[in-house]
């Protein structure tokens, strides 16, 4: 036996291991041996415990009001279900925590879980952070972006919104609405005219003053009531504005407050549900089916919807349900902060622990509540019916391109499956008849008809950085002035590019001079063995790289659509480059046509010879009159 001490993370109660050695095979008798060994010397205090294998990684995390007392049933392996006793049978040692009470053990022990991810514990699968709405608060004219992460800048949070596309929607919502500046400080500073935002009525253009900081705090402050759930107010405020500019005659400002207006009633009547009363509120309802859990989660702010979104917990076979969902929120709520009221769909036996653990983790009141009637039950009840649902499509999915793309989504963390994927690349030899491709893939598979090529006019065609700069310029460019609302079908929902993390940084320069934030582009390498395949690498924006096995079919579905845009660019460049080898000279020359320019090679024999003729000489080729030779002529020789 040996002992070890040391503070947890964020307690700093005694921490004590015990080992007993044996074979690293599974065997009852052994963990048994072990888990009495530790029983002896445990105290009837709360705290968590730690299982370990003979290798020291983390079987189960457990929390207990009593240690000795909760223990002690792993020692009654006959009254353990299979899973239990197969986890006994692992354990080699384990480790104590001690705690205050038992609140402090149920918060260590969804800490633990996050961090060992043990294989006998119910798992969060989707413990990606959650994005909020910071509007900043260390600007004159404070920006307004979407956030992950800690929350270190100084500035107001909102959230956590479902997923980035939530977020997103919202984001989009808030520029028509109060036009706050979502650019970079670093951009702001160096603008000299307004930029395309400006243009679309998505910014009041701070940057070059066309908004005094009095008149951008008064929409910072609209902002502010509005994410906090008093649109009415925004839109008594709004609306009197515009009868007063109506009533001076200043029709160009109530045009300008009209819209503003029609963007709030659109935004209330996609983001508003019947929450009155309910206030800020987290939704969980659970549902079963065939051993497998969904646990929908809803998002009310200040009466608005700010999205759902489905989880699939793991490791939840033979666990009773009452546990997951417990085990769930206290995983899910380690890193966003409880909502001042939890309405779950059922009563769960340790609701007043969870109560008092949630409270400790906010650091006030919260309120976990199974609802019986009105608003509440109503708002339960719909998310029942989502969970009920996303089980069913869970259950139905198979290895399809619904499946994929539902990955995807979790791989890149879209949010929702991706509808629209655009793929990039360029392709040309040595810097000659370079050409930009795009194709588009959706659910149904490749959209052939949406393919588009792009031929390089301004970048230098040596310049691959440059050249995928010049083509998302031209592509987003051109989609901002014909859908600048995006109700179209035409925004992607993923772009992946053909390249490294330079590709990936020319792409971001260019979506944030244009002000678009909400795309998410992923950039794909052939990684360290170039002519390998499986060994691809993929850049997030967020500076991280990602693998995936060699065998993943989701990997299978990225190398055919990276392969896709390979064969459209490469034929659309043997295209040109045939055309090109063809072309003459002549081709150049106003009003000739194919039989004239075909009688003046056959006269003088190649096009050179045919810009060096005199005009004499021009004029006596056959087929060709006096007119056209002049009009040759002065082509070649008229500077």
């Amino acid at each position: 036996m040996n002992g070890s001490y040391g503070p947890p993370d964020r307690f700093n109660e005694e921490q004590a291991t015990f080992t007993i050695r044996g074979s690293d095979a599974p065997d009852l008798k052994a963990g048994e041996a072990a888990i009495r060994n530790v029983l002896k010397t445990l105290p009837l205090k709360p705290g968590v415990y730690r299982m370990h294998d003979a290798k020291g990684d983390v079987l189960y995390v457990g929390k207990a009001r009593a240690l000795k007392n909760r223990v002690a049933n792993y020692v009654q392996v006959e009254r353990l279900p299979k899973r239990l006793q197969r986890m006994v049978s692992q354990t080699r040692s384990m480790t104590i925590v001690t705690t205050n009470n038992e609140a402090e053990a149920l918060l260590l022990e969804a800490q633990l879980i996050k961090r060992y991810r043990p294989a006998y514990n119910v798992l969060l699968r989707d413990d990606k952070s959650f994005p909020f709405i910071l509007l900043r608060a260390d600007h004159d004219f404070p920006r307004i972006q979407k956030h992950r992460g800690a929350r270190r800048a100084k500035g107001d949070y909102y959230g956590p919104f479902a997923s980035a596309g939530s977020v997103n929607n919202t984001l989009n919502a808030l520029q028509k609405l109060f036009l706050l500046r979502s650019c970079t400080d670093g951009f702001f500073k160096t603008r000299d005219r307004p930029c395309l935002l400006y243009q679309i009525k998505r910014c009041s253009a701070p940057c070059v003053g066309r908004i005094d900081p009095t008149g951008y705090a008064d929409l910072v402050g609209d902002a502010k009531k509005f994410l906090a759930g008093k649109a009415t107010d925004v839109q008594a405020k709004l609306g009197a504005q515009m009868q007063a500019a109506a009533e001076n005659m200043d029709f160009e400002l109530a045009a300008v407050l009209r819209d503003r207006l029609k963007a709030l009633t659109f935004i209330q009547g996609t983001q508003f549900i019947n929450a009155e009363g309910v206030g800020d509120a987290d939704i969980f309802a659970l549902a079963s089916h065939e051993g497998l859990i969904g646990i929908e989660a809803f998002f009310i702010r200040g009466g608005q919807n700010w999205g759902h979104r489905s989880f699939f917990p793991a490791h939840t076979a033979d666990v009773p349900e009452d546990e997951v969902l417990t085990q769930f929120m206290m995983q899910f709520y380690e890193e966003v902060p409880p909502a001042r009221t939890i309405l779950i769909d059922r009563a769960l036996p340790e609701a007043e622990l969870l109560t008092q653990a949630l409270c400790e983790q906010a650091g006030r009141k919260v309120e976990l509540a199974v609802p019986q009637r009105g608003v509440r039950k109503r708002l339960l009840d719909q998310a029942s019916r989502n969970a009920k649902e996303a089980l069913e499509r869970r259950l139905a999915e198979s290895t399809t391109q619904a499946r994929l793309h539902r990955e995807l989504a979790e791989l890149f963390e879209l949010g929702d499956s991706p509808d629209r994927i655009e793929v990039y690349d360029n392709s040309h030899i040595q810097g000659t008849n370079a050409l930009g491709a795009m194709v588009v893939a959706g659910p149904e598979g490749f959209r052939k008809g949406q393919y588009r090529k792009f031929n390089i006019k301004q970048a230098a065609t040596d310049d691959d950085y440059a050249m995928m700069r010049e083509v998302l310029q031209r592509r987003f460019a051109r989609a901002l002035e014909e859908d600048p609302d995006r109700d179209g079908e035409a925004w992607p929902d993923l772009v992946l590019l053909d390249g490294g993390r330079g590709q990936l940084n020319a792409a971001k320069a260019v979506l944030e001079d244009l002000g678009i934030e909400d795309v998410c582009l992923v950039g794909v390498a052939k990684g360290p063995h170039h002519g390998r395949e499986g060994r691809e690498v993929f850049h997030l924006m967020d500076g991280r790289e990602l693998t995936l096995p060699v065998n993943s079919p989701l990997l299978f579905y990225l190398q055919r659509l990276r392969d896709e845009v390979h064969r459209f660019a490469i034929g659309a460049h043997r295209a040109k480059r045939a055309k090109a080898i063809g072309a003459s000279p002549l081709d150049e020359v106003p009003g000739i046509g194919p039989a004239r320019k075909k009688a003046l090679l056959m006269h003088f024999g190649t096009g050179r010879a045919v810009r060096n003729a005199s005009l004499e000489d021009l004029r006596k080729a056959p087929g060709v009159s006096a007119a056209v030779a002049q009009q040759v002529y002065d082509f070649y020789h008229a500077r």
